[in-house]
């Protein structure tokens, strides 16, 4: 019956669907890197959960299992452009981790974005093409916001 209705549904052509995928972005809307990850994993056939984590910041626990899943230092999660970073101090070397947690708790804008949770992992997509990997191939090839195209190696019709 599904076969059926995929056929019918594509004027006879039976498409391969794209199994169902939980992903969770902590996005900003403000940022372009995070607007064409967003849009990537949407091209690949999945609305997310969007958490807009200036909004709603994740807890201190969930920062660091995020942190600790990526397989990343609490200082790489860090951001510098557009943040309180240097206003604080948080380039010395000597502050440490549980410093660093403090000023991302006080401070979300401090934390990079986009961070995208897949059942294939989690990672920091800086650069967007980053997020690729952790999805489905791209249903077609992907133009980024400021006109650069992005091809996904998996897909022949988007590559």
């Amino acid at each position: 019956m599904l076969c059926a209705l995929a056929r019918r549904e594509n004027h006879g052509l039976l498409l391969a669907r794209t199994p169902p995928m939980d992903v969770v972005i902590y996005h900003n809307g403000d940022c372009g890197t995070s607007r064409n990850t967003l849009a990537m994993i949407r091209n690949a056939g999945i609305e997310p959960h969007v958490v807009e984590y200036l909004k709603t910041p994740p807890s201190r626990a969930l920062l660091e299992q995020l942190i600790a899943r990526m397989g990343i230092s609490v200082r790489d999660l860090l951001r510098e452009k557009g943040t309180p970073f240097h206003e604080l101090g948080l380039g010395n070397p000597r502050l440490g981790d549980d410093e660093l947690l403090d000023a991302m708790m006080a401070h979300p804008i401090l934390i990079n974005r986009p961070i995208v949770v897949t059942p294939n992992g989690v990672r920091l997509c800086r650069p967007s093409e980053k997020v690729i990997d952790l999805l489905p191939p791209q249903r077609g090839v992907f133009a980024k916001e400021d006109g650069g195209r992005v091809a996904d190696p998996r897909n022949p019709a988007a590559a």
